[in-house]
C-alpha cells in the first residue's frame, strides 16, 4: 500500500525561496525577471506584516485579503516621487501574487485559484501630439494659394489653429457667421459644439486675412463657409472626411509626422495658450469641454512651464549650498 504524502503547511512568507526556485527551475525565467518577481512579491509580504498577518498560511488566504491588498496598492503605495502607482505598475504586483498562487496549485498546497486575482485594465496614458511654430509654418505653407482650393485649405488651417475648433464644428460654419469688415483685425463668432452647447471662438488677424482672401474667390450662393470644388465649380459643403484627406496631403508635403490630424491643431491651439500662462479653466471654456477632466491632458504643459519658471526665478538658486 502506497504511503500518502503529507504536505507541511507553512506561513505564506516561508515559501519565498521555494517560489523563487520554482520560477528559475520549473518556469525557466531569466535572472532579471526573477529579480522583478522577487521584488514584487516582497510588496505582498510587506503588506502581510503591516496587517499583522505574517503567520497567514496559503489555505487561510481569502478573497477579502486579496481585495484589501489591491486597495493598499492603489491608495497607500507611492513612487519615489510621491505619486500613486499607475494601474500598469499595480498589475505587476498582482501578476506576481497570481504566480505565487499558481506555485501553490502546482505544489498541491491548498490556496485560492490563481484566476481569483483579477487584473484591472491599465489605462493608457493619453499622449497628445501638438505642433511647434516651425512645424505650423511648414503646414500653413503647404497649400497652393494660387488656386481657390488652396486658399480655402490655407483658411481652414488658420481657422483651426486660431479657434481650437473641432473639425465637426468647422464644417458646420456658414458664410453669414463670418462678418468681416474692411478694418476687422479680430473677430468673435458663436458656434454650436458638442451637446448643442453654444460657445464663442475667436479669429485672429491671420485667420481673418486668409478667410478674406478665400471668400473673395466665392461668387456662388452656397451658404456653407467651406465648400468642395470640381475644377472651378462649387459643389457643396465640404465634409469632415474631405478635410482630413486634404490635411493628410499637406502633412506629407510638409514632411510632418503622419499622426498630424486636424485634431492636432486643436491640441496645438490649447498647448500654445497654456505655454503662454493661460489657466486650464479658461482653456476649458475655449475648447468647449463640459468638465475640467477633459482639459487635464494639458497639465503636462503646465507642469513643464512651472518647472522652468521655478528653475529660472526661484531665489534658492542664488543661495549658497
Amino acid at each position: 500500500m502506497n504511503k500518502i504524502e503529507t504536505i507541511e503547511i507553512k506561513p505564506i512568507k516561508e515559501y519565498y525561496n521555494d517560489f523563487l526556485d520554482w520560477l528559475e527551475i520549473e518556469k525557466g525565467l531569466g535572472d532579471k525577471t526573477q529579480e522583478n518577481y522577487a521584488r514584487f512579491i516582497q510588496k505582498f509580504f510587506k503588506w502581510l506584516k503591516i496587517q499583522n498577518l505574517e503567520n497567514l498560511t496559503p489555505p487561510q488566504l481569502t478573497l477579502e485579503h486579496i481585495s484589501n491588498y489591491r486597495i493598499y496598492l492603489a491608495r497607500q503605495c507611492f513612487t519615489k516621487k510621491g505619486e500613486a502607482l499607475k494601474k500598469s505598475t499595480q498589475n505587476y504586483y498582482l501578476i506576481a501574487l497570481r504566480s505565487l498562487l499558481k506555485f501553490f496549485s502546482e505544489k498541491n498546497i491548498p490556496s485560492l485559484p490563481p484566476d481569483k486575482v483579477k487584473l484591472p485594465k491599465a489605462q493608457k496614458e493619453r499622449q497628445i501630439r501638438f505642433l511647434t511654430l516651425e512645424e505650423l509654418e511648414k503646414l500653413f505653407n503647404a497649400p497652393d494659394i494660387s488656386t481657390p482650393q488652396g486658399l480655402r485649405d490655407r483658411a481652414i488651417l488658420e481657422v483651426l489653429f486660431s479657434t481650437g475648433m473641432r473639425i465637426s464644428e468647422l464644417v458646420s460654419l456658414n458664410r453669414d457667421q463670418i462678418q468681416i469688415k474692411k478694418h476687422t483685425r479680430d473677430l468673435e463668432i458663436s458656434i454650436v459644439g458638442k451637446g448643442g452647447n453654444v460657445r464663442p471662438v475667436y479669429l485672429s488677424e491671420r485667420a481673418i486675412f486668409w478667410l478674406r482672401k478665400y471668400l473673395e474667390t466665392r461668387k456662388d450662393k452656397e451658404e456653407a463657409l467651406f465648400v468642395s470644388y470640381r475644377g472651378e465649380k462649387v459643389l457643396k459643403r465640404l465634409s469632415q472626411r474631405a478635410i482630413q484627406k486634404q490635411i493628410k496631403k499637406y502633412v506629407i508635403k510638409a514632411g510632418l509626422p503622419l499622426s498630424t490630424t486636424p485634431h492636432v491643431l486643436r491640441h496645438t491651439f490649447a498647448t500654445d495658450l497654456v505655454e503662454k500662462g493661460v489657466d486650464l479653466r479658461t482653456i476649458q471654456e475655449f475648447l468647449g469641454h463640459k468638465t475640467p477632466l477633459a482639459t487635464q491632458i494639458y497639465t503636462h504643459v503646465t507642469s513643464k512651464r512651472l518647472r522652468e519658471v521655478h528653475r529660472k526665478f526661484h531665489s534658492g538658486r542664488r543661495l549658497k549650498i
